[in-house]
């Protein structure tokens, strides 16, 4: 897929292979697939399509077609869409043939993979549709599943959402407990400012519009609007315009999205998106 397509590249093999690995040698154990080795005999061969039960938005493709040809190498995988795009229910998304037995072995990974990604997909592209026209962009969090946060940060950008941090090393986010043992933001500010390269940028989140205007005055580059109700939300926008970008958070679903955007915040923070976004049903029908 060109770059200028505007979707998300796939990740890297690199950054999925050997979670997938994992995935394979966590369902196969210690004596393989008992059922299929019994049931399917070692000269048999199969073709299955991978298919969309309900409409969503795909990502992970390439990471469940891995799960076979990881298992297997004789396993070829013929992709009938691509990650960032829509489809229907019921619709073929790539047809898998070869060897019976690994199609088999590996058909559980490969769909819980695709199941999970296209169902952060699938909710990020709806909060995204929901706040069209509002100026913000729809972000996820740090609350990943654990081992699984590349791709699922992925998946947020195939529905057509952002990345906040990686993790702790990509920038400073300083929150509530950092602030109550620093005493001020002020202080807080102060110590990380004196610890950090030029070219990594601050974030502070702030409960209240006195807190706010502390970190205002401290210069930092970004504030992270925390449960505030919505008069305040749109009082702080109003006084950060121009000084910092504004980044509501705090149970933030596709029910309130739109609302708490129409305040004018920058950046909508979404921990829902991968918490919580239920997956998308997928099947893999052997013909």
């Amino acid at each position: 897929m060109a770059i200028d397509d505007g979707f998300p590249l796939p990740p890297y093999p690199l950054l999925y292979e050997e979670i997938v690995r994992r995935a394979l040698a966590e369902d196969l154990g210690r004596a393989g697939d008992l059922t299929t080795d019994a049931v399917v005999g070692a000269e048999a061969t199969a073709t299955g399509r991978l298919k969309a039960r309900a409409p969503g938005r795909i990502a992970g493709l390439e990471v469940a077609a891995s799960a076979f040809t990881l298992l297997d190498a004789r396993v070829s995988v013929t992709r009938m869409t691509a990650d960032a795009r829509d489809a229907g229910a019921g619709e073929t998304l790539a047809v898998v043939r070869g060897p019976a037995r690994p199609i088999l072995s590996a058909e559980r990974t490969a769909l819980n993979f695709l199941g999970r990604l296209c169902g952060i997909a699938t909710a990020t592209r709806e909060i995204v549709r929901a706040v069209a026209g509002c100026g913000c962009r729809v972000v996820c969090t740090r609350k990943t599943t654990p081992g699984l946060r590349a791709l699922e940060k992925y998946a947020v950008r195939a529905g057509g959402g952002a990345n906040h941090r990686f993790g702790l090393d990509d920038g400073v986010l300083i929150k509530d407990n950092h602030l109550a043992i620093a005493g001020s933001v002020r202080e807080a500010v102060r110590r990380v400012r004196a610890r950090i390269g030029h070219m990594v940028k601050i974030e502070v989140e702030v409960e209240s519009l006195a807190q706010l205007e502390e970190a205002l005055a401290a210069k930092v580059d970004a504030v992270l609007l925390d449960n505030m109700p919505p008069a305040d939300l749109a009082e702080a926008v109003r006084l950060a315009r121009g000084r910092a970008l504004t980044e509501a958070s705090g149970g933030i679903t596709p029910l309130n999205a739109a609302e708490i955007a129409a305040a004018g915040v920058d950046l909508l923070s979404v921990g829902w998106l991968t918490h919580s976004a239920p997956a998308l049903d997928v099947a893999l029908d052997i013909e």
